[in-house]
């Protein structure tokens, strides 16, 4: 019973997940048709990073459900925004360190993915009545 009243939760946060994965691929795509092949890599870069951070969220916040395990619950929400925060820091580190990338896609595929979390709660109203 008590996962039955997470699964609404978790079949939304994959739904957003995939949205937001192939909203990343059409971007990186269409930038590697159009612009370069070195702005399409970018582009997935910067999508993937904050798509990675997002699932890993999500992987956490929904690992325990019920009002039995309240307290785990709120841990693993923190947890799982704590593991996002740094996933994208630890990321973003690496990648200007390590790779020759565009900053212009890299940070505007970002920015698109995280507009699309911001987003979420409109592509998902629900309006049966």
């Amino acid at each position: 019973m008590v996962t039955a009243l997470a699964r609404p939760g978790r079949e939304l946060a994959k739904q957003l997940l995939v949205i937001q994965l192939s909203a990343v691929a059409l971007v990186a795509v269409g930038m590697a048709a159009t612009v370069s092949v070195n702005w399409g890599i970018s582009a997935l870069i910067g999508g993937g990073i904050f798509v990675v951070a997002n699932a890993v969220f999500a992987w956490c916040a929904f690992m325990f459900s019920g009002a039995r395990a309240a307290k785990k619950v709120a841990v693993s929400f923190y947890t799982g925004e704590v593991l996002k925060i740094l996933i994208t820091v630890v990321l973003f580190s690496f990648v200007y360190m390590y790779m020759q990338v565009e900053l212009v896609p890299l940070k505007l595929t970002y920015l698109l993915a995280l507009g699309i979390n911001i987003c979420a709660p409109v592509l998902f109203i629900n309006n049966k009545k």
